[in-house]
């Protein structure tokens, strides 16, 4: 169930008192010409590590020599809204209150797109950046993004719906169901770079269409990758004063199954109210809507037992946790999950299907803790935090324009 609370400031990154000092201290060690350099934030939806190891890039091969470079964890449910909001947020789940690509309102009973603003109760890095007099810049391939995380930034385009003005500058945007599509964001960034030096953070969120469609070692994966490398490369060359901060919301991993735990629930005589696949969104050529994590709205809270015994014995189901502690574990907010979290193995997605069990050949996937590992880099940034700071895909900006 989705509420709408009061903004509230939740702290839980180790301790409170560790998290406070380490801002205290970074706040303290950023001088005013770090606090001026300009920032170009990459979110690589969908970037894999093993896209990296498998696909020569150059530029990135020297980000990660010359600078800072983890192998991290995202957020879960491995998704895209609930990671990109906490990159984009500095915060987890439990502060922002985004916990899926779609969300169940109890109330009216309707399964919804979070996509919305109002849904974010945390300060964005754009909100961040405009209380210090930074300018900033939202560029998504997708248009969720434009509307959900928009908030503080002067600059908001997605390459899905693009404006006339950057119609005129760049050309047509290709379609949200292509590599293309990345190029063309990419290409927009640089002109920003280029044209707009008073744009002080610069946020790129890519698709990750080209992830669900092809394996790393595919060679159209390693075509994009390149392309985008290049790309990388060119943004540098336009801003060589700029920091380069890169990241991904979630891995990626072959399905062989998908369960509709709906379906499983009512064949076994114990229906339940609604069963949302977290990273159910608009673009089903990229995943059908099947995702590796699901949360369960019960009819009842009495069901609970019974249910747990039905999806304990589904093949695939990895772990069922009760709302309280799948909060606890994966700093969610609780208010806005299901009555249970069920997780699936690598092999297992969740979703609605036309049969209880379903079969998509090729399908690529993730939500899942099998996708929970990321690449971080840190480029160019000065008075960066050291490598130790860096833990989780939400650290990657956290540390600028603090309170």
């Amino acid at each position: 169930m989705i509420n709408l609370p009061s903004r509230r400031t939740v702290l839980k990154y180790g301790t409170a008192a560790a998290a406070s000092a380490a801002f205290g201290n970074l706040a303290f060690s950023q001088s005013k010409s770090s606090a001026q350099q300009r920032v170009v934030v990459i979110m690589f939806d969908g970037f894999d590590p093993r896209y990296l190891a498998e696909s020569k890039m150059p530029v990135l091969g020297q980000w990660k020599r010359d600078g800072i470079y983890k192998q991290v964890t995202g957020v879960m449910p491995s998704v895209t809204n609930a990671n990109n909001a906490s990159i984009c947020c500095g915060a987890w789940p439990e502060t922002h209150g985004i916990v899926a690509n779609s969300y169940f309102d109890e109330k009216s009973g309707e399964e919804l797109y979070v996509e919305s603003a109002d849904l974010v109760l945390a300060p964005t890095l754009f909100e961040r950046a405009v209380r210090k007099g930074v300018k900033s810049a939202l560029l998504s391939s997708k248009a969720k993004t434009a509307t959900l995380l928009l908030r503080g930034a002067e600059i908001v385009l997605t390459a899905e719906n693009p404006t006339p003005d950057w119609v005129q500058k760049l050309g047509p945007a290709p379609v949200i169901y292509s590599a293309e599509i990345n190029y063309w964001l990419m290409e927009a960034a640089i002109n920003i770079l280029k044209t707009r030096p008073d744009i002080g953070v610069l946020y790129v969120h890519t698709t990750d269409y080209p992830m669900h469609m092809w394996a790393p070692e595919a060679p159209e994966s390693k075509e994009h990758l390149a392309r985008m490398d290049d790309l990388l490369g060119q943004a540098m060359k336009a801003a060589p004063d700029a920091a380069f901060l890169a990241t991904a919301d979630h891995g990626m991993n072959a399905k062989s199954l998908c369960w509709d735990l709906e379906q499983v629930c009512a064949g076994k005589g114990v229906p339940i109210r609604k069963a949302v696949s977290t990273g159910r969104d608009r673009y089903m050529k990229h995943h059908r809507g099947c995702s590796g994590a699901v949360y369960i709205h019960l009819k009842s809270p009495q069901d609970a037992a019974r249910v747990r015994d039905v999806i304990s014995g589904v093949k695939g189901v990895e772990r069922i946790l009760t709302r309280e502690d799948a909060a606890k574990e994966f700093k969610l907010m609780a208010s806005r999950i299901g009555h249970l979290m069920v997780l699936g193995d690598k092999d297992t997605v969740f979703g609605e299907l036309d049969d209880e069990k379903e079969i998509f050949p090729g399908l690529r996937s993730h939500g899942s803790l099998h996708e929970i590992d990321v690449p971080l880099f840190v480029y160019n940034a000065k008075n960066a935090p050291s490598s130790d700071y860096f833990n989780h895909n939400l650290d990657l900006a956290r540390w600028l324009y603090p309170s």
